[in-house]
């Protein structure tokens, strides 16, 4: 007979994408957001996960200095997704993990990116990497039925 079975949870499924330095990054990052969180029937929620990539794809376009690509990772995880931006720029983002100091003002097209990520997000953050840095946030998985139709 053999010893205990021990447990080990799967693999997180990964993607990783290099992205165009150009505004044709928005909508590509978030076709495949949907698609990696249309891969597992618990998962988390997608309009959520793609509004929040779409904010942290179009800050490292607007941020990050030069024209070379960024890049997208999706890493789906047992208790839901972890999304990353990766850029050439290794300062850390404006207000994405303490408050900002003066509200944001509705009618201004910029500033509330990050408002949103912390706001919607489970946590949040930034590290550096070899190349610059990379920008994250967390989801929780939601159950199917509460899940909008």
């Amino acid at each position: 007979m053999n010893g205990p079975a021990v447990y080990e949870p799967p693999a997180p499924a990964s993607w990783r994408v290099a992205l165009p330095h150009t505004a044709a990054a928005v909508p590509v990052a978030r076709a495949l957001v949907r698609t990696a969180l249309a891969e597992l029937p618990a998962t988390a929620d997608s309009d959520t996960a793609e509004l929040l990539t779409a904010e942290l794809v179009a800050n490292a376009l607007e941020h990050a200095a030069g024209d070379g690509p960024i890049e997208l990772v999706v890493e789906l995880l047992p208790n839901g997704c972890k999304v990353e931006v990766h850029d050439p720029d290794p300062a850390p983002p404006g207000d994405l993990t303490r408050p900002a100091v003066e509200p944001c003002d509705p009618w201004q097209e910029h500033g509330r990116g990050l408002l949103l990520i912390r706001s919607l997000s489970s946590s949040c953050g930034h590290r550096p990497t070899e190349s610059g840095k990379a920008v994250w946030f967390r989801l929780p998985v939601v159950p199917r039925q509460w899940r909008p139709a």
